[in-house]
């Protein structure tokens, strides 16, 4: 099956049911390597404080930062145009949201049911403000608290008081991704084994909202300078039109440059959505401008 019909057949299903599980996203191999890296980090990593995150969980964010293996899943070019699909309606860019490694410990009780959508205070049943992605660094299962996922309690079902299907606990292997909306209730399920259970989460967010990880922070210039261009825009080295998130009124794309001065005064540069630029000519022209909705 090609790209286009991968994703027009997964976004379908999100739509859906809020949800969908894409098999062999990975070799098993990369993220075997991920987990390898990382393992240092978790053995550091206290564990987390307060009710939702749970004293028996470790959580660490900046992963592309941590290890080379961490872009295979940011990147992954079938997501990201799933994600695009799902989220392009409402903004001109998505961006990364975040990169996070999870680990749950035996006997960690359940989380909380939430939607990850509720970190925005804005209007909720349409518009959709992120898409996560689980990728499980060791076997998912529901005895050690594999991801709980109420099917279609997504979209305008979001703003309905109780769920109306009762939750699947997803049950996948390492290079399985687990795709879901910011509207659908989720949780992490209670770890009833010995074992730590331990996972990816990656993502993606409309552009022009605050993500949930600071990614200047995460990956300030000096690192971004390293990523590839589309690594870099995917953390927010790029404005989300019209001119939003600039650098004295630029690309914060221009940070990376190999030359860049930061005492040399910058010229502010349009960064417009084709409509505007449509409507600036007309005006420019002299043509009565067109004010109606952008189509």
């Amino acid at each position: 099956m090609n790209l286009f019909a991968q994703v027009a057949r997964h976004t379908a299903a999100l739509k859906e049911k809020g949800y969908c599980i894409i098999e062999n996203a990975l070799p098993a191999e990369t993220i075997a390597a991920l987990d390898a890296d990382i393992a240092p980090r978790f053995h550091r990593t206290p564990f987390c404080e307060g009710g939702f995150y749970g004293a028996t969980t470790k959580r660490f964010g900046r992963l592309l930062a941590r290890t080379p293996h961490a872009e295979a899943l940011v990147r992954h070019a079938l997501i990201v145009s799933i994600a695009e699909q799902i989220l392009l309606p409402w903004c001109d860019c998505i961006q990364l949201n975040t990169a996070q490694a999870i680990a749950l410990h035996g006997g960690a009780p359940a989380q909380l049911p939430h939607r990850d959508q509720d970190m925005w205070a804005a209007a909720k049943g349409s518009a959709e403000y992120l898409v996560n992605v689980m990728w499980p660094l060791t076997p998912f299962t529901a005895e050690n608290g594999a991801t709980m996922i109420w099917p279609r309690s997504h979209a305008a079902a979001a703003l309905d008081p109780d769920p109306k299907e009762a939750p699947v606990a997803i049950e996948i292997p390492p290079g399985a991704a687990l795709l879901f909306l910011g509207s659908t209730l989720h949780a992490a399920g209670s770890n009833r084994t010995d074992d730590v259970r331990r996972g990816v989460i990656v993502g993606y967010s409309l552009g022009w909202l605050k993500p949930y990880e600071a990614q200047w922070l995460a990956y300030p210039p000096g690192m971004a300078r390293n990523f590839d261009p589309e690594l870099a825009a995917l953390v927010g080295y790029r404005q989300h039109r019209p001119n939003l998130g600039n650098y004295e009124g630029q690309c914060p794309s221009v940070l990376l440059g190999a030359h860049f001065d930061p005492d040399r005064p910058l010229g502010a540069i349009d960064a417009l959505r084709p409509d505007q630029a449509e409507l600036l000519g007309r005006l420019a022209g002299n043509s009565p401008p067109d004010l109606s909705e952008p189509k």
